[in-house]
């Protein structure tokens, strides 16, 4: 194999380099997998080389030779240099194979020996180029990684070409990069019709705001707020190069960049994007300095800050490459908004504050007036300081907290000591719009500041609450905070109530403990009320409101209309902790789903309108919740994926984010990310230590575990569950409605006498609270557990009335679960003799004009009545896994009777080391991805091994590998 020195690649491919390319570099590896080609394209650093790096070593390694080059734009005009670099290594090796033509052609190009040219020389060496390919590909398969192609020399492009196009059926594969700036380039068609027919061209394009933060954490940059990392995004416009080089440039600076002030951009990224201003007239650069300074700048803005000739001057920087030309757009846009902050970055200071002076006068909206004054302004002021605070609270009142934070960090800066409201309150009014709008680090930050200075009881009291509520669900890492804020409060009760909110949010995250939680809660009004602070008292209800509902306390409507009643504080109303988030969880849990929904949807209306990002991802769930429980898979999917991109953004909420879209994929998507997500939110909840959201992401594990066809996992987690209600002290089985799962999987392991009683001490408690759809699907779950114990009939007639209660109630999945269920039933009766849970020999059968194997029974008019029922019901609701369910118990044979146990245990003995590896990751409770990842083989070979497993022990399925895991515990 045969590497170029200068161009040799790493050991090992770094994960962090194919960050946010996953699909792309999947689709490439396929293809080159398959013997194809591959051609990667994008914008200047975007990550083609990087991507390239990583297919090269991945493939590399499987071939017999690597023919490399990586070209430059300095060495371009040098003819045919990459020609030999891809060859000159082995020409010794393939010389002898040429013809003599064709190898004296090919020794003079590549020696320089000669004068060999491809006007002179050109069918000889173009026939040399590909007569070596064969050659080499003779000998084992050859790979081409050709980076940059766009700065080939003419001679060797040419050639390169020639033989690409006619390496058709030989062992030969091109993996190629180049640059191309839009998806209608000329040089890309160009470059793709010299690469081998049916090469696949892979388009990189930016990365969005959650990949360029994972890739500055890669980095060494991972500690920036996320503020920060947003406008790095907005800047950068997504280039990884880019990104990265303005992550390095905040390293390096000694203090962060003022609030309303562009990023520091680094003198390298200054020469790429700015190597044409130099051609601009001093006049017209003026004009794009006032242009970069704009929030959105158009011709007339910019003629009433005075720049008379805008339009030309802008017409001027437009052929230069520096503004984008879209004739119908009325605002001024800058080709990338790279260009706009190095611009900005360039200009001298007093440049700048005369550009932002000229503004204040000019902007229409007053925002942006105060935020142009306040930039034009140097030390404090206390005119603009209050014209900042209106301008805040202005941006806080159209949705714009962010904007609000900005506005108000500018007025606390311009605010005098001796001011009021004093500088600290500014900043902490600030730090509470960036909690509204998910800028929990910066929200913290500026606490922590405040704390260092202030001496008011009240500021710092403030300030501590900021640094509780910034700590999320991991609350025990601010344990400390709470003896220092109560010393603080002494003995005022509107500073106290504040204090003792959070310690009943402690008490429930922390703690695990709903009775304390209820207690503080219940504290912490009786406080409020004292101090006449309405927006805490509504707040602390609300919150005990919702502990009750949970714990199914008897109290719990009573404190729901307490927290309802009037006057009401429009921030308490529309949070997600208050008085209307508490009203809905009463309606879902109580199977009023569309009035449930039509309040959460009123909810998640006003948060947007007021641009509450944890309160919009809380709703979004909320939402989702409603849609799942109603059997709408489909947008329950949509909407929970929302609230899974939108937490990951901000920071906020991510494990019950996953939890619930790992419920959604589960019954409407993807079981293996369903499964994944799951595990993921169980492993946030543990490192957090919240014991609240613990039982929940274990609960959505036992669901996609259920659905995947893994009961015994499920068990293992729903078991948990179980365990951690109990001492959760959480009594109400509408919480996480596990209940009938575990049932249902406890059936399917042949453990029935502990799922009944699994049901009889959950209808208990749904009974007392009136859960009819608990109740229903309870009753689903008693059907199994009868047809189990061979009471078929008593179970069918439970399953139809299961069914028929859960449709009225509007329960569209569960109503449907409880019809296959029946399907599965009606048909095993028809099968005299057959166990419950398993089919006899299947007859093939006709539905829908397709032949297909079928259930026994499934001839049967009633049985395939029932059948059609179920898929019917799934398919109305998008219930993509429990369809391919139906599918696989109309298609998959049952598996036969499991083994005596002896006899199937001394035949474990007598399988292979692979397949002894793999029936014990079965019996652990294993799927076939989770096997396959762990003993490094793929899918297909962990499916075939166990064929043979089954095969060898006289088994069918996964479930007797399982009995036969028991019945070895047994012996």
């Amino acid at each position: 194999m045969t590497v170029r020195r200068d161009f040799q690649e790493p050991a090992r491919c770094r994960p962090d380099l194919v960050i946010g390319r996953e699909e792309l570099f999947a689709g490439a590896r396929e293809q080159l997998a398959s013997g194809g080609s591959a051609l990667i394209h994008g914008p200047a650093g975007i990550g083609k080389s990087t991507v390239l790096r990583a297919l090269a070593e991945e493939y590399g390694a499987t071939a017999h030779t690597v023919l490399r080059c990586s070209a430059t734009e300095s060495e371009s005009h040098l003819p045919f240099l990459a020609l030999a670099d891809l060859l000159g290594l082995v020409l010794d090796d393939v010389a002898p194979r040429l013809p003599a033509a064709q190898r004296t052609a090919l020794e003079s190009a590549l020696t320089g020996r000669g004068e060999s040219s491809l006007q002179r020389d050109g069918l000889a060496l173009r026939l040399a180029v590909l007569s070596a390919l064969r050659a080499l590909a003779a000998h084992g398969p050859v790979l081409v990684v050709a980076d940059d192609l766009q700065w080939l020399d003419p001679a060797s492009a040419e050639l390169l070409g020639f033989a690409a196009r006619r390496l058709g059926g030989t062992r030969v594969q091109l993996l190629c990069a180049v640059r191309t700036e839009g998806r209608g380039s000329q040089e890309y068609d160009r470059h793709l019709r010299a690469c081998p027919p049916g090469t696949l061209a892979v388009r990189l394009g930016p990365l969005s705001r959650a990949q360029v933060a994972q890739l500055l954490d890669h980095r060494g940059h991972g500690g920036l707020p996320r503020s920060t990392v947003r406008e790095i995004h907005r800047t950068s416009g997504g280039n990884p190069l880019f990104a990265l080089e303005l992550g390095r440039a905040l390293a390096d600076s000694p203090a962060p960049p003022r609030p309303g002030e562009p990023l520091p951009v680094p003198t390298s990224l200054r020469a790429l994007v700015l190597s044409r201003l130099d051609m601009l007239s001093v006049e017209a650069r003026r004009t794009l300095l006032v242009a970069s300074a704009g929030a959105r700048p158009t011709p007339a803005l910019l003629h009433a800050a005075g720049r008379d000739n805008a339009e030309a001057e802008c017409a001027q920087a437009a052929e230069l490459g520096l503004l984008a030309t879209e004739p119908d757009a009325p605002a001024v846009r800058f080709a990338h908004p790279l260009i706009s902050a190095a611009l900005y970055a360039e200009a001298p200071a007093h440049e700048r504050r005369a550009a932002h002076a000229a503004l204040s006068t000019a902007a229409s909206d007053p925002i942006e007036r105060a935020r142009h004054l306040a930039l034009a302004t140097t030390g404090t002021d206390p005119e603009a300081a209050a014209r900042l605070a209106e301008a805040a609270a202005l941006a806080r009142d159209r949705g714009a907290p962010s904007v609000a934070a900005q506005l108000g960090l500018l007025a606390a800066r311009h605010t005098p000591a001796d001011g009021t409201p004093s500088q600290e309150e500014r900043r902490l009014t600030a730090a509470e719009d960036a909690i509204t709008a998910g800028e929990v680090d910066l929200a913290r930050d500026i606490a922590r500041e405040v704390l260092t200075r202030a001496t008011v009881p009240a500021d710092r009291v403030r300030a501590w609450i900021i640094v509780i509520d910034t700590a999320g669900h991991t609350m025990a890492e601010v344990d400390a905070v709470f003896p220092q804020a109560l010393a603080d409060a002494g003995d005022d009760p509107r500073l106290l109530a504040l204090v003792h909110y959070q310690l009943a949010w402690r008490a429930l995250i922390v703690e695990g403990d709903f009775t304390e939680a209820r207690e503080a809660a219940a504290h912490a009004a009786e406080l409020a009320a004292r101090g006449a602070d309405r927006r805490t008292e509504l707040l602390a209800l609300s919150f005990q409101a919702q502990t009750e509902t949970l714990m199914g306390h008897p109290e719990a409507p009573r404190t729901i209309k307490r927290a309802l009643r009037q006057p009401q504080d429009p921030r308490v109303a529309w949070h997600h902790n208050g008085a209307g988030s508490a009203r809905f969880r009463w309606l879902v849990m109580g199977d009023q789903l569309a009035e449930a929904r039509a309040t959460v949807t009123a909810l998640l209306r006003e948060v947007r309108r007021r641009g509450s990002v944890e309160s919009e991802v809380h709703f979004l769930r909320g939402l989702a919740e409603t849609e799942l429980r109603a059997g709408h898979c489909g947008r329950a999917l949509d909407l929970a994926r929302e609230s899974l991109r939108l937490a990951r953004d901000s920071g906020i909420g991510e494990t019950a984010s996953a939890m619930l879209t790992s419920l959604a994929e589960a019954s409407g998507g993807d079981v293996d990310r369903a499964l994944a997500l799951a595990r993921e939110a169980v492993a946030h909840a543990e490192e957090d230590g919240d014991q609240m959201y613990l039982s929940r992401a274990l609960g959505a594990l036992g669901y996609a575990q259920l659905v995947a066809g893994d009961p015994a996992g499920t068990v293992r987690s729903l078991r948990r569950v179980r365990s951690l209600e109990l001492g959760l002290g959480i009594t109400d089985p509408a919480r996480g409605r596990w209940q009938g799962d575990l049932a249902e999987a406890l059936v399917r392991i042949g453990e029935p006498a502990e799922a009944q009683d699994v049901i009889d001490v959950s209808r208990e408690h749904a009974l007392r609270l009136g859960r009819e759809s608990v109740l229903a699907v309870l009753d689903r779950s008693e059907a199994l557990v009868r047809a189990a114990r061979g009471d078929l009939e008593a179970a069918l007639a439970q399953l139809t009335s299961a069914q028929n209660r859960l449709g009225k109630l509007g329960y569209g999945l569960e109503e449907a679960r409880a019809a296959f269920a029946l399907a599965r039933l009606r048909g095993r009766r028809s099968a005299e003799g057959a166990h419950p849970w398993r089919e006899p020999e299947r007859t093939e059968v006709r539905r829908g004009g397709h032949g297909r194997a079928a259930a026994p029974g499934a001839g049967a008019p009633e049985t395939r009545a029932a059948v059609d029922e179920a898929t019917r019901l799934f398919r109305r609701c998008r219930a993509l896994p429990w369809l391919r369910q139906v599918d696989e118990a109309l298609t998959t044979p049952e598996p036969e009777p499991a083994p005596a146990v002896p006899e199937a245990l001394d035949a474990l003995d007598a399988l292979a080391a692979m397949e002894r590896q793999v029936a014990a990751l079965v019996m652990e409770g294993a799927t076939n991805r989770e096997i396959a990842a762990r003993l490094f083989i793929s899918v297909k070979t962990v499916e075939a091994t166990l064929t043979r497993v089954y095969r060898k022990l006289g088994i069918r399925s996964r479930v007797d590998i399982v009995r036969l895991a028991a019945g070895r515990r047994a012996h």
